[in-house]
C-alpha cells in the first residue's frame, strides 16, 4: 500500500513560491511502517495517475479555492481502487460534500497531525471512519515537517509555522472560526530547530506561516490590566514573552536569512516588537489593510485599522523598522464607490508599500460574510452550469463569477475592470522601478522588477481575467519567469549549521502600562 498526499491545483507553474507545509507535516505524521508517502503538489506539476493503484491511500487537502479540483482527483482515485481521505479547511466545513462529490471514504475535520496515523491504521484494517473529529490540538502536538522529502530546486521560500489561531474576528476571514481565537503557540526552540534544518538544505528565505504573528496587541494587555484580570494578563504576557524568545532565537541565525510573516497593523504601535522583528531579520509582512475608508472598515469588522493619512503613516512605520509591507486590499465592499479604487491606489503609493494585492470580495465558507450572504440568497435560484451560486466553488473555473453580491452602485464587470486597473497601475514598469529603490544594487533592482512581474502574473492575471486564453497566456509567462526567479532566492546549503544556544533564561519583555 502506497500513501499519497496531494495538493490540488488547476494551474501549474513549475516552481512554487512557498512550500505547502501541510503536505510535509502529514508526511511526518505517516507512521514509518507505511514508508515515505508520495507527495504531489499540483502547483508544480499535475498528478501522475500511473503512480496510484488499488489499495493505495490518497490524502487530499483542500481549501475552498481548490476544492473542485480536489473532488476531481478524489473521484478518479476511488475509481482506480484507492482509499480516498479528505482534509483541510474546506473539508472541515463541508465533510458531506467531500463524500458526495469527491468520492471520499473518510474526512478529517480539524488538525491532522495526530489523527492521520489513526486514519491510516483504519484504512489498512479496511474500516475507515466516515468522519474523524480531529479538533484543535495543543501546540506541543504540532509536528515538524518532513523537509527531507522536498523535491530539489522547486520552491522559492520554505515555510515554518509558529502558532495557529487568531484573536481577531474579521468578517471575511474563516481562520478565527476554524483554528480558534486562542493562539496555540509552539515553543520557540522547536521552531528554531526546524528553521535551522531548512537553512542546512539551502533555504534562506522562510515564511513564518502563522494566522497572525502578532497575537497579543498593546491594547489587549492594557484592557486585561484595566479589568483587573490577573489570570488573563499573565496568559497574554506569556504569549508575548514566547514571541520575543522566538525572535531572539531567529536573530542568532545566519545574517543572510530573511523571514516573512502575516501581521495586523496594530503592531505599528509597538516599537519594541518591531525592533525585535528587525533584529530577527523579519524583513516582510503581509498586512490586511482591506479598506481605506471608515465605512469599508466597518463593513469587514476591522475598525482597529486607521484610514487616510493616519493609515499611510502607520504603514510607513513598518518601513522605518526595515520591514517591507505586502498590503492586502479588498474591492467590492458595499460602501465602495468608483473613486474608492483611485483612493486605494494613491494610498498604496503614499504608504510606501513594497508589494500589494487587490482582491475582489468573495464570500468564503466559514466567514460571517458568507453566512450573511447565504442567508440573503435564500430565495435566489441563480445557477451556473447547474450549480447554485451559493456553492460558487463548485462552478467550473472558466464560468465562475468574480463578484457574487449585487453592488449598490457598480456592476460586477465594472468592479472587475477597476480592480484590474489598480493592479495594472501598481505593477506598471515605471511604478515597479520606482519602488525598486528599496534595494541597493542594480542587480537587486532588476531582480525586484522580475519578481514583481511574476507576482502580478501569478496572482492578478490568472485570478481576475475572465478570458481563458489570457489565463493560459499568463500561466505560460509565469512558468517562464518562475525558474530564474527561484534562483534569486537560492543559497548554498549550510549542512554544518548548528542550532543556536537555548533561549536566555529570564528574558526581559517590554511591559505595557495600564
Amino acid at each position: 500500500m502506497q500513501v499519497h498526499l496531494v495538493n490540488p491545483s488547476h494551474l501549474a507553474f513549475g516552481v512554487g513560491v512557498i512550500t505547502p507545509r501541510w503536505l510535509y507535516v502529514l508526511a511526518a505524521a505517516t507512521p514509518p511502517a507505511f514508508g515515505d508517502p508520495r507527495i504531489t503538489d499540483e502547483t508544480l506539476e499535475a498528478l501522475d495517475w500511473s503512480t496510484i493503484g488499488a489499495g493505495d491511500v490518497v490524502g487530499i487537502g483542500i481549501h475552498t479555492g481548490n476544492a473542485l479540483r480536489g473532488y476531481e482527483i478524489g473521484r478518479t482515485a476511488r475509481e482506480r481502487g484507492a482509499l480516498v481521505v479528505f482534509g483541510g479547511i474546506h473539508a472541515t466545513l463541508y465533510p458531506e460534500e467531500a463524500h458526495e462529490l469527491g468520492g471520499a471514504h473518510a474526512v478529517v475535520r480539524g488538525d491532522g497531525d495526530v489523527a492521520w496515523g489513526r486514519v491510516l491504521a483504519d484504512c489498512t484494517a479496511g474500516t475507515p471512519q466516515r468522519i474523524y473529529e480531529a479538533g484543535r490540538i495543543e501546540p506541543d502536538q504540532f509536528l515538524p515537517a518532513r523537509w527531507d522529502l522536498l523535491p530539489p530546486d522547486r520552491y522559492m521560500w520554505a515555510s515554518v509555522q509558529t502558532l495557529r489561531g487568531c484573536p481577531k474576528h474579521c468578517s471575511f476571514c474563516s481562520v478565527w472560526r476554524t483554528d480558534g481565537q486562542r493562539p496555540r503557540q509552539r515553543a520557540a526552540d522547536l521552531v528554531i530547530g526546524e528553521v535551522v534544518e531548512l537553512r542546512r538544505r539551502g533555504f534562506r528565505f522562510i515564511a513564518l506561516a502563522d494566522d497572525n504573528f502578532y497575537p497579543v496587541s498593546q491594547q489587549d494587555l492594557r484592557m486585561a490590566a484595566r479589568r483587573e484580570n490577573p489570570q488573563r494578563l499573565e496568559e497574554l504576557t506569556a504569549i508575548r514573552a514566547e514571541r520575543f524568545a522566538l525572535m531572539a532565537g531567529l536573530a542568532q541565525l545566519p545574517d543572510d536569512m530573511v523571514f516573512f510573516t502575516q501581521i495586523t497593523m496594530e503592531a505599528a504601535e509597538d516599537p519594541e516588537f518591531l525592533e525585535a522583528m528587525r533584529r530577527a531579520n523579519i524583513k516582510g509582512a503581509l498586512i490586511g489593510v482591506e479598506a481605506v475608508t471608515p465605512e469599508g472598515l466597518k463593513d469587514v469588522y476591522k475598525d482597529f485599522n486607521l484610514v487616510g493619512e493616519d493609515l499611510a503613516r502607520r504603514l510607513r512605520t513598518f518601513r522605518e523598522h526595515d520591514i517591507h509591507v505586502l498590503g492586502s486590499f479588498i474591492f467590492g465592499l458595499p460602501s465602495d464607490r468608483p473613486e474608492t479604487f483611485d483612493l486605494t491606489a494613491q494610498l498604496a503609493q503614499r504608504a510606501d508599500l513594497t508589494f500589494a494585492q487587490f482582491v475582489m470580495l468573495t464570500p468564503f465558507p466559514g466567514t460571517l460574510d458568507f453566512a450573511a450572504w447565504e442567508k440573503s440568497m435564500a430565495e435566489d435560484q441563480t445557477r451556473i452550469a447547474g450549480v447554485p451560486l451559493t456553492r460558487h466553488w463548485l462552478i467550473p473555473k472558466h464560468l465562475r463569477p468574480n463578484v457574487f453580491s449585487p453592488h449598490p452602485v457598480m456592476s460586477a464587470e465594472e468592479i472587475r475592470q477597476r480592480t484590474q486597473g489598480v493592479w495594472d497601475a501598481f505593477y506598471s514598469l515605471p511604478a515597479i522601478w520606482s519602488r525598486s529603490r528599496c534595494v541597493e544594487s542594480l542587480k537587486a533592482r532588476l531582480a525586484f522588477v522580475l519578481i514583481s512581474k511574476l507576482y502580478r502574473q501569478m496572482y492578478a492575471n490568472t485570478g481576475i481575467a475572465t478570458d481563458s486564453a489570457r489565463v493560459r497566456q499568463s500561466t505560460r509567462w509565469a512558468r517562464w519567469m518562475a525558474r530564474p526567479c527561484r534562483r534569486l532566492f537560492a543559497a548554498p546549503p549550510m549542512p554544518d549549521l548548528e542550532v543556536p544556544g537555548r533561549r536566555m533564561s529570564g528574558l526581559q519583555v517590554p511591559v505595557v502600562e495600564a
